[in-house]
């Protein structure tokens, strides 16, 4: 499965988000996602699957839990995809950025 394929369904953009933060276990991602999309336990795992079979994240044993952490190198290549691109967007940030900064000093004075 393509990166862009993973990423494209909102509710594992959103699992990895969690893990983003620092590794879950996989009860903690179940009832997150539960609470958020209103989808089944078995749903969520499923989209666990994915994430770990695309590399996006690895898991762990620990006991009886599966403990969720995400794997930097699919993401890598995602931004590294998005580099050819950023010179639409990086000159309009930092126009923003001045402009931000430009008001910031007028509310000062």
């Amino acid at each position: 499965m393509h990166a862009f394929d993973v990423l494209g369904d909102p509710v594992r953009r959103r699992i990895l988000e969690l893990l983003a933060k620092g590794e879950h276990r996989s009860g903690q991602i179940v009832t997150v996602i539960q609470n958020e999309f209103g989808i089944t336990q078995a749903a969520v795992s499923q989209h666990l699957r994915v994430l770990r079979d695309s590399g996006f994240t690895s898991v762990r044993i620990e006991g009886a839990r599966r403990v969720y952490s995400v794997e930097v190198q699919p993401l890598q290549a995602v931004d590294a995809w998005l580099d050819r691109f950023r010179s639409f967007w990086e000159p309009k940030l930092s126009a923003l950025e001045t402009e931000i900064a430009r008001g910031k000093r007028k509310r000062r004075r």
